[in-house]
Formats: structure tokens, sequence, C-alpha cells
């Protein structure tokens, strides 16, 4: 599976933006689909993935309530809405694909990853 990651930018805190994965290469639907960010210095971390029919999500408990995802299985994409966001949002955004049957959230469980997104939030 190949993935580009896309919608990243420079915002003021408060903003939104709405961050792309399209994906190439495997069916899109056999796979689980993933966001993840990491910031300089740090970890990388899990902030939220879809399953493979689109039907359940999980999101990290530092985002529930400003972000969410989506993913339309014709058009290969993922799509991770980001509102309200805050200076600690400020990071480099992965898109990664799992052959996982259910949702996952380690990074181990995700074979294949995008290029990442750069987001960076202004006080």
């Amino acid at each position: 599976v190949q993935l580009q990651a896309s919608g990243g930018g420079l915002v003021q805190a408060g903003n939104s933006l709405r961050l792309s994965c399209a994906a190439s290469g495997r069916t899109f639907s056999s796979v689980v689909m993933g966001w993840f960010r990491q910031a300089p210095g740090k970890e990388r971390e899990f902030v939220a993935a879809i399953s493979r029919s689109g039907g359940s999500t999980s999101l990290a408990d530092s985002v529930k309530g400003r972000f969410t995802i989506s993913k339309d299985n014709a058009k290969n994409t993922v799509w991770m809405q980001v509102n309200s966001l805050k200076p600690e949002d400020t990071a480099v955004y992965y898109c990664a694909a799992s052959s996982a049957y259910v949702v996952v959230t380690s990074p181990t469980r995700y074979e294949y990853w995008g290029q990442g997104t750069q987001v960076t939030v202004l006080q």
C-alpha cells in the first residue's frame, strides 16, 4: 500500500485543518487506517483510527471532541478533520495502514506508512 498524506499547514490556535491520505496498491476496504503524530523530541503517538468498513473509530483522549476521522473506500481516501487546534497539536502527522481485522492503536500494528504532513499551530 502506498500512502500520500496532505493538508497540513501553519495555523493559528483555534483554527481547523482537514488532513487527507490517499492510498493505492491494495483494496482500501481491506485495511484499518490510522493517523499518528510525532512532535520534535517525542515518540510517535496514536491520534485516530478507523475500521475497514469505516463503521468503527478510535480517538486518543487528547483529541476527542476536536478531531474526527472518516474514510471513503470508493475513493481510497481517509480524512481527519482537526478542529480547535492547540499549540500542543504541532507535529508531523502520518497516516498508516494496518492489515488488522479490528481497530488498533499501536504503531507496531501498522505495516504501511505515508511520508507525513506538518501541522504547526501558533499561539
